[in-house]
């Protein structure tokens, strides 16, 4: 597979035309001892983004760079893609319709609903929300926003690289959470080797750990305390060939080293995460990936659509 064509130079084009709908999420610097991994911490805090993840960005960037038809968009997803494309689609005054799984938090659905979108859930994961969705869109004529394996999708996810990269300049390594592979494929293509990218996925959702080791996408399993979030069926075709060449690893954690990256960062930093933001956090705590003495790691917490009754539950 070849690499599409994302260059900084695209990317930043991108970043210009979301600017004034996204929010510049803060980081959030911690020294070595403060989490116990022995090397200083950059936090990029994307849960404090608009409807509440990253997805936002790519949802205005597909919104604001592609002609939409009158009866609106489509978009299948675990539950933060569809809650951004709803918030995304209100804010511009677009229809859409968000079709979920069954395993989607009741936290999300909420959410999608409250921001007017129409809300289908269909069958038990995403996979079967996007067969759906597809249907849909072929009957309705609506515009299709994939959540992850889509170029301006991909563009948007980036500019969480750009951001980070402005306001931390010299980090070593960052770490990013793996779902479908959209965040990361945009991270990776922004620091494009400059810096270390490392994928941290569920054991129990290997979908980049599998497509790697096989050399495509492949189906991987699809469960994982961060099922709503970090477990479609298989990775992007269109980020697949943006990890070989510019993501260094990737590691598994467990859904007990989730769970305990969501309390440490609350815990220490007063930081309420869902269980897919804090998967990157989740690698250092639990030595799936363990940095060298003085290394600078950049850890984007990419979500928080949590309630504090399942924070309540992580403890």
């Amino acid at each position: 597979m070849m690499a599409p064509s994302i260059q900084r130079a695209d990317i930043q084009h991108a970043y210009d035309l979301i600017g004034r709908h996204v929010r510049v999420t803060p980081t959030l610097e911690v020294s070595d001892g403060d989490f116990g991994v022995g090397a200083p911490l950059v936090f990029k805090l994307e849960l404090l983004q608009h409807a509440g993840s990253f997805k936002t960005r790519g949802a205005f960037a597909n919104l604001l760079t592609r002609d939409i038809p009158a009866v609106g968009v489509v978009a299948a997803s675990g539950g933060n893609h569809g809650v951004a494309v709803a918030y995304a689609s209100k804010q511009l005054g677009v229809p859409a319709t968000i079709f979920v799984p069954g395993t989607a938090s009741p936290s999300k659905i909420d959410r999608i609903r409250a921001y007017g979108a129409t809300l289908k859930i269909e069958g038990d994961w995403y996979a079967d929300a996007l067969a759906a969705s597809e249907a849909w869109a072929q009957t309705s004529g609506a515009l299709v926003i994939h959540a992850f394996d889509q170029r301006e999708t991909l563009l948007g996810q980036a500019t969480v690289g750009l951001e980070l990269d402005h306001q931390a300049p010299n980090l070593d390594t960052v770490l990013v959470a793996v779902g479908g592979g959209g965040l990361i494929g945009g991270v990776a293509s922004w620091y494009a080797g400059a810096t270390r990218v490392v994928g941290v996925e569920p054991v129990d959702a290997p979908t980049l750990t599998r497509a790697l080791a096989e050399g495509r996408p492949v189906d991987a399993p699809m469960g994982s305390i961060a099922a709503d979030s970090l477990a479609p069926r298989r990775v992007g075709r269109l980020m697949f060939p943006i990890a070989q060449a510019h993501v260094s690893e990737v590691v598994l954690v467990t859904d007990a080293a989730i769970r305990q990256a969501q309390q440490a960062l609350w815990d220490q930093v007063r930081v309420v995460a869902e269980p897919g933001g804090a998967a990157a956090l989740a690698a250092l705590l639990s030595r799936a990936y363990v940095p060298q003495r003085h290394e600078r790691v950049g850890v984007v917490v990419c979500g928080g659509n949590i309630s504090g009754l399942q924070l309540s539950a992580t403890g």
